[in-house]
């Protein structure tokens, strides 16, 4: 690489006041979420603000070779945006735009540096919102392409992939094409948007999102619900799917999960000293709906249906208390590193299996001597645990025994932090070689030079 010209051809195409070079960057670029950060310097960190200076870009680290990692927010937790030594960081900051809403077909057009926040701000006036909920809003939509972010609304609306329609893609040689588009079908060849979907920046540079939007409810109401037992809790949800009340969220926390959440928040929700003495963990379910009238009867039916099954109380909460419990449960990842957590994981697993999936936890758990807590999207089976156990290589013995188990289950190790650096160990030696082998040959023929975000998820190479 001739750091010179390459040097210079980056300011030609961005500017120099949009590109910054080794070792004057700013520190947040060079770091996600993980729990297991490196420090690591980059050549240069690019903030384009056009689609063809992304191609140009691209075409630059094909010429002299120079690895390209793609970053939104760096809200991940698994690694995924930690930068190459020397190489490239292509932050999309600067492509932070609502290109277009199309209130007729409920279609909007989307950079991909815009976040959650800025994006459902922007459609609240057209009745219309996007509804994947990941639980950090300062997240950035092309993140959550790329690691296909899912969240609490999952069990209603889905994940990412079930709301992305189309695609504006950078290849690594600067080729710019559209996949799929503003349709909510389409049988016409290999669906090129829903492979990328979840690549983690790993086959092309998203520069442009199409999404399928939703109608927004104009009524909810939030409801907790305690039980003596957890595997209750786990044990009552596909009694509540298969009722047809179709809630929006349906989350499961612990109860010392719940209690750290809440207390960092300062948030008292109302529930009896009696009640609380009893309690092993909490449901807490929002339903929306079109009409006052029809939210009064869902929520008298889920309080029979959910007492029925043994819950020791049932709590509306007032709006102000449940929009702070919401809140809270979207920190309950911040709250658990503040506690010196050392993983957390995002097994997903049939929920009809999560009672079968916590129990074997707790016994791996006590087998290696580590405390687990959690809480998770429990509607869809995606369980978040908490690891404590300081001594890395005993954690990544129990981390293996947990993925392989919830793969016995039929399970998937990642539901939507993504596989990053963090996870590829287990992720590598757990899955099919098979599958491992035509995912690589797919990966030769978007990058066959393995230069857009190496060093993770399928490239065992170490980092240089």
């Amino acid at each position: 690489m001739h750091e010179t010209e390459l040097r210079n051809d980056l300011i030609d195409v961005v500017g120099d006041d949009a590109v910054t070079f080794s070792p004057h960057h700013n520190p947040d670029d060079l770091h996600d979420e993980s729990l297991h950060p490196c420090h690591v310097e980059p050549f240069a960190v690019v903030r384009p603000d056009s689609t063809e200076q992304v191609a140009q870009i691209a075409r630059l680290a094909s010429a002299h070779g120079v690895a390209l990692t793609p970053r939104g927010s760096g809200t991940g937790l698994s690694g995924g945006a930690t930068p190459v030594p020397g190489g490239i960081v292509v932050s999309f900051a600067r492509m932070n735009r609502l290109l277009s809403i199309d209130t007729n077909d409920h279609m909007a057009v989307v950079q991909p540096g815009i976040t959650l926040r800025e994006l459902n701000e922007e459609l609240a006036p057209s009745g219309l919102r996007y509804p994947v909920y990941p639980g950090e809003l300062s997240g950035s939509l092309g993140g959550n392409v790329n690691t296909n972010a899912g969240g609490m609304r999952a069990v209603r609306h889905g994940v990412t992939r079930h709301h992305v329609v189309g695609l504006e893609l950078v290849l690594i040689d600067g080729t710019v094409l559209r996949t799929g588009g503003p349709v909510v079908k389409s049988s016409s060849g290999y669906d090129l948007t829903q492979l990328v979907l979840g690549s983690e920046g790993t086959l092309a540079l998203v520069t442009e999102i199409t999404l399928k939007l939703s109608p927004s409810m104009p009524h909810s109401a939030t409801v907790l619900v305690p039980f003596a037992d957890l595997r209750e809790v786990t044990r009552v949800v596909p009694s509540i799917v298969a009722s047809g009340l179709e809630p929006s969220m349906l989350e499961y926390l612990d109860v010392l999960t719940m209690g750290a959440i809440t207390g960092a928040a300062s948030l008292e929700l109302g529930v009896e000293t009696s009640i609380a003495e009893q309690t092993a963990a909490y449901l807490v379910i929002v339903l929306e709906t079109r009409t006052a009238e029809q939210l009064e009867r869902d929520v008298e039916d889920l309080a029979t249906l959910v007492q029925g099954v043994g819950a020791l109380d049932v709590y509306v909460l007032p709006s102000s208390a449940a929009t702070r419990l919401i809140e809270a449960r979207e920190r309950a990842f911040w709250v658990a590193k503040s506690a010196g957590v050392n993983d957390i994981i995002d097994i997903v697993v049939p929920r009809s299996r999560v009672p079968e999936f916590l129990d074997e936890a707790t016994r791996i758990a006590q087998r290696h001597a580590a405390f687990i807590a959690g809480c998770g999207h429990v509607g869809d089976g995606n369980v978040h645990l908490s690891i404590y156990l300081p001594d890395d290589e005993r954690r990544e013995a129990l981390l293996l025994e947990l993925f392989s188990f919830g793969l016995t289950l039929g399970g998937q190790i990642s539901g939507e932090h993504g596989i990053g650096r963090d996870k590829q160990g287990p992720y590598l030696a757990l899955s099919d070689p098979t599958v491992l082998e035509l995912q690589r040959r797919i990966k030769d023929v978007f990058d066959p030079g393995h230069l857009l975000n190496p060093h993770r998820l399928l490239d065992e190479r170490p980092m240089p």
